[in-house]
């Protein structure tokens, strides 16, 4: 059974178990992992399924996803939607209630609802960041990824002098390295001048899998954009039949405030595992080489 199908089984699936086992071995041997005893079968899954069951692959994400919030201590250590409670409700962001055509999770941000003089990057990056371990934890998302809308209507330059070429590595890594979701497609709306230099920031360290899925719609967007994603799936301010802007946002951030919990165990965990339990720490399987 190659990677692909192996991803369509499900969690509790026997033929799983192998990988699951081979992965945690590899894992806890890790000096990035010193420390930590255990690792849930839900977890490693999500890196699993992330390169397809390619274990070696997937040990390089675990460990680059650790690297990163070793080194990111100034997001990854305060995943509180209640810290950005303001920036939420702007309407500043959601994930849209329905998949695309090809189940992947749809998400939205409305750069123009950011005002750089009351939140920093660093606390927008972490709104992203929260998100995306929310809806890791989602088996069909694991399975099928998102794409991204940035509505960067309202760009200015205070934002940009936000975006630190620290700060552009940081988010390229989430991106393309660090993170256990595949990144399906992102989508620009409204790109100003003043966006282009960050856009240079950061595509050099993109790999180009990533970079030939970045498209730019311009200001007159609303049929390019039905190209990608069917009239349901988008709100009705960006031509579709879907809820409305401030319905979906408003849904997302209640989503992200039931979360809160999750989230805060999340970033006080060494390892980001927080369905580690006696029960579920190890599973007995035959051990998959490596070399």
């Amino acid at each position: 059974m190659n990677g692909p199908e192996l991803t369509e089984l499900a969690d509790e699936s026997e033929e799983l178990v192998p990988y699951v086992s081979s992965l945690r071995r590899a894992a806890l041997q890790a000096p990035e992992l010193t420390g930590v005893r255990a690792l849930s079968h839900g977890f490693l899954l999500k890196f699993l399924r992330a390169r397809d069951f390619d274990v070696e692959l997937a040990l390089k994400l675990l460990l680059n996803y650790q690297h990163w919030r070793r080194d990111s201590p100034e997001i990854s250590s305060c995943l509180s939607p209640v810290s950005v409670l303001g920036l939420l409700r702007e309407d500043y962001h959601s994930v849209l209630p329905l998949r695309d055509h090809s189940g992947s999770r749809v998400l939205l941000y409305r750069i123009g609802q950011w005002n750089p003089k009351d939140w920093s990057a660093i606390q927008v990056f972490r709104v992203s960041l929260m998100t995306s371990e929310v809806i890791a934890r989602e088996t069909q998302t694991q399975r099928r990824g998102l794409k991204v809308i940035f509505d960067l209507q309202g760009w200015c330059l205070g934002h940009a002098l936000q975006v630190t070429p620290s700060l552009a590595r940081k988010i390229s890594s989430v991106l393309s390295d660090a993170f256990p979701l595949k990144v399906r497609g992102i989508h620009l709306l409204n790109v100003p001048l003043f966006f282009r230099p960050v856009l240079a920031m950061i595509r050099p360290f993109l790999p180009d899998k990533i970079r030939q899925r970045i498209h730019v719609h311009g200001s007159d967007y609303t049929d390019s954009l039905l190209d990608f994603f069917s009239a349901p799936v988008l709100p009705l301010e960006y031509g579709g039949e879907g809820p409305s802007i401030q319905e979906v946002c408003q849904a997302w951030t209640n989503q992200l405030l039931q979360s809160e919990s999750i989230l805060q165990k999340v970033a006080a965990h060494p390892a980001g595992d927080i369905d580690v339990t006696p029960d579920n720490a190890t599973s007995e399987g035959v051990e998959i080489r490596m070399d």
